[in-house]
Parts: C-alpha cells; sequence; structure tokens
C-alpha cells in the first residue's frame, strides 16, 4: 500500500522523467548482471512511462511500486557486497574549499 498526499507539487513531466530514469536504471542492471529484475507490483499496476495519457497518481504508484521492486533485488543480489567506509574515508581533512 502506498500513500500520496493530495497536495503534491510534482509535475506530470516530471514524474513521467523519474519514470524512465527508473526503468534505465532496471535496464542497467540487467544488462550489467544478466539477471531479469522481477517486478511483480510495478507489472501488475500496466503503466509504463510510454503511456502519458494516464494521470499523475497512477505514475506515482507506478514510480513507487518499481523503485520498491528494485530495491528488493537489490538487497538480494548475492554478487552485490556492502561497501563499509571508514572513519578517514568520510573525514573532510583533505578537502580543499574555495572561497
Amino acid at each position: 500500500m502506498y500513500f500520496l498526499k493530495l497536495g503534491d507539487c510534482v509535475q506530470k513531466e516530471e514524474l513521467l522523467h523519474l519514470h524512465m530514469l527508473l526503468m534505465h536504471i532496471r535496464k542497467y542492471y540487467e544488462t550489467t548482471t544478466g539477471e531479469e529484475v522481477y517486478t511483480p507490483d510495478y507489472d501488475l499496476l500496466g503503466v509504463s512511462p510510454a503511456h502519458i495519457h494516464k494521470n499523475k497518481i497512477s505514475h506515482k504508484k507506478a514510480i513507487l511500486a518499481l523503485g520498491e521492486d528494485l530495491i528488493h533485488q537489490l538487497r538480494t543480489a548475492p554478487q552485490l557486497q556492502q561497501v563499509e567506509y571508514s572513519h578517514k574515508a568520510t573525514h573532510n581533512e583533505g578537502i580543499v574549499q574555495e572561497h
């Protein structure tokens, strides 16, 4: 279940761009890993970025569903390893600031 606010100010064109970006991420993942991303929630909605006639709510639901499916795939992928950062890597000591 997804909760969407009625007063969201995102333009439909922006939603379409975000929807397409998520599809590109999906295709990139599938190309680089050779695995298909399982997207049951997204597929059930039947909304793609090419469906420009669909309303904003439909695209918001599709974006959220595709995002959830992508995250689930990334979390369960055996070939991906979690990266750990040391304190030195996150410390600002070596960064020069412009004034």
